[in-house]
This record gives structure tokens, C-alpha cells and sequence, in this order.
């Protein structure tokens, strides 16, 4: 079976780093056609800058790095510099990238690289803000038809809201955008807050990713001990959710994880609940399903797969 074709769009995050990292390392089952950069976690001049830095940490500076949507469709940008420090990437001392940024925009990059591909074989794994999928699906909406699969992390459903009491945080920064992703028809996966939680770096695990006794191990290792220190606090959780590598462990190992197909809908009127992915698990609408939404996931093989991927850079 040859590598899936794929478009990460991210916001890194030290989370997006390892999910970066993890596909990066598996050529044979995927190939990343791009890497576009949305303003998420921090704003885009350093997450278009943290993406480039992640590909010369692993040695791939032939893959393009695009500059997307620096706001969201209709509100303010809302980051998460209180999670990931001033940089993003806080924790690990990498030099700044040397690989230039591509000329055009990630938008563009998005819309021509699905016309330009076979339909039906290009994944979307969006691993932030949804808004530069939802500008180019309003852009040129005859992509949405030639999309194989969007595999996306965000949303919540029992594990509610990680950033506002209802919302996780990338559908919060652009519900818009998320509500016009969700209603574009693409066959979409959803890797929630409900099985992130469950991927938890604990000690041993983070012991394993620095005994690698590589540049790579050694940065992902000291990414986690940074991150962590937030959940630990206001979870009381052994340590830190690997949130956005799920989307990656996913296109690798679907087996690993298990969901429903149901119907969810974005929350984008209300203040109080703005952002919620309002997810029918228990089907008690007659509305159609739309997603499938996962919902549990075997950590350790999760953990076994990235330790040994992660091993070859």
C-alpha cells in the first residue's frame, strides 16, 4: 500500500511539533505533500516560524512550509502562549530555521494541491484553527468533493471544554470556520478531548522519548516537561495529553483507536457555549452523522508506535 498523501495544518504547539515529528518519520505510510500554518497556539509569525524549526530538527528541509490565515473568520485571535510559553515551542533550545518559508498562501497551496492531486487522495489533518480549511473550502468549493479524508483534533464531548467550560481550544479560536468545515459534506474524523486525555505522558514514557539519546528525543522530552507542568495542575493528571500526534498515530495506526459516526455541530451563536462541538454520541437527534468521533484509544501501543518512530530521526 503506498504512503497517504497529506496537508498538515497547524499552529505548533509542542503537541503539533511531536504529531510534525511522528509523521515526518514515517515515510512509508505517509507523504506530506505541505505543511501549511494557521495562527492558533500563537500568532503566525511563530507558528509558520516553529513549523519550519520542527522539520530541521528532523533533518527534512525539503518539505514546503506555507503561511496561512493570521485571524480567525469573524472574532479576535485567542491564543495559548499560558500552555505553551511566548514561543510555542518552549522547553528545548532550537535555533531558528534557515529553510525559507514558501512564496504564495497556504489557502492556495490547499485549493491547488487538491486540484492538482488525483480525488480522493489528499488527507487534511488540520491540528489547529480550522480557518485556513473553511477559506479554502469558501474559496473554491469545488475542492471539498476531491478531499479523501479531513482527520482533525479538536472538539470535546464528555471531557467538555478546555478553555472555556464548553469549548476545546481549537474549535473556540474560530468556530466559524469549524462550523463551515463540519457542514462542507468531507468525510471528517475527530480526535477530541475525550481521547487525547487519554494519552498521557506520564514519567516512564517521557524517559523513554530521552533515552532515545537523540536531538529529537532529547527535544521532544524537554517539550513535555514544559507543557506538562499546565495540565498536571489543573487536571491533577499524571502528566501531559499528547493532543494533535493522535491525528498522525491515526493515518498509521487506525486500529489503535475506536468511535462512533455521528452527527456533531459547531456552537457559533452563543457567547456562554461558543465553539462546543455539539456531538450526538447517544443518538437522540434525527439529525444526519457527519463525523466520526473518536472516543477511546489503546495508549500504550499509541506510546510503543511514537517511541520507535520517533527513534529513527
Amino acid at each position: 500500500m503506498s504512503a497517504r498523501k497529506i496537508i498538515i495544518d497547524t499552529d505548533p504547539g509542542q503537541d503539533d511539533a511531536v504529531a510534525i515529528l511522528l509523521a515526518l518519520a514515517s515515510p512509508e505510510d505517509i507523504d506530506i505533500l505541505g505543511i501549511t500554518c494557521v495562527a492558533g497556539n500563537v500568532p503566525l509569525a511563530l507558528t509558520s516560524k516553529n513549523a519550519r524549526i520542527i522539520c530541521e530538527l528532523a533533518g527534512k528541509i525539503d518539505v514546503p512550509v506555507y503561511a496561512g490565515c493570521a485571524h480567525p473568520l469573524g472574532r479576535a485571535l485567542v491564543t495559548a502562549e499560558h500552555v505553551h510559553g511566548k514561543t510555542g515551542l518552549n522547553g528545548p533550545d532550537l535555533p531558528d530555521p534557515k529553510m525559507p518559508l514558501q512564496d504564495g498562501h497556504a489557502v492556495d497551496f490547499i485549493i491547488e494541491t487538491l486540484r492538482a492531486q488525483e480525488t480522493g487522495t489528499v488527507t487534511l489533518c488540520p491540528l489547529g484553527p480550522l480557518t485556513n480549511i473553511a477559506t479554502a473550502f469558501e474559496k473554491a468549493p469545488d475542492i471539498i468533493a476531491r478531499v479523501g479524508e479531513i482527520i482533525l483534533m479538536g472538539g470535546a464531548y464528555f471531557e467538555v471544554g478546555n478553555i472555556t467550560p464548553a469549548a476545546e481550544f481549537n474549535i473556540y479560536v474560530d468556530p466559524q470556520a469549524a462550523d463551515i468545515v463540519f457542514k462542507s459534506g468531507a468525510p471528517i474524523v475527530v480526535m477530541p478531548l475525550d481521547v487525547t486525555h487519554k494519552v498521557l505522558v506520564t514519567k516512564a514514557r517521557n524517559d523513554a522519548f530521552r533515552a532515545l539519546n537523540t536531538p529529537v528525543g532529547t527535544a521532544v522530552a524537554q517539550m513535555t516537561d514544559f507543557f506538562e507542568r499546565f495540565d498536571k495542575e489543573k487536571y491533577g493528571s499524571d502528566g501531559a495529553p499528547l493532543h494533535d500526534p493522535c491525528v498522525t498515530a491515526y493515518l498509521i495506526a487506525p486500529q489503535l483507536f475506536s468511535g462512533r459516526q455521528i452527527n456533531v455541530e459547531i456552537e457559533t451563536a452563543s457567547e456562554l457555549t461558543m465553539g462546543m462541538t455539539v456531538a450526538d454520541w447517544w443518538g437522540v437527534t434525527d439529525r444526519a452523522p457527519n463525523a466520526l468521533f473518536i472516543g477511546d484509544v489503546d495508549a500504550d501501543g499509541f506510546f510503543a508506535l511514537l517511541t520507535e518512530r520517533l527513534a529513527r530521526l
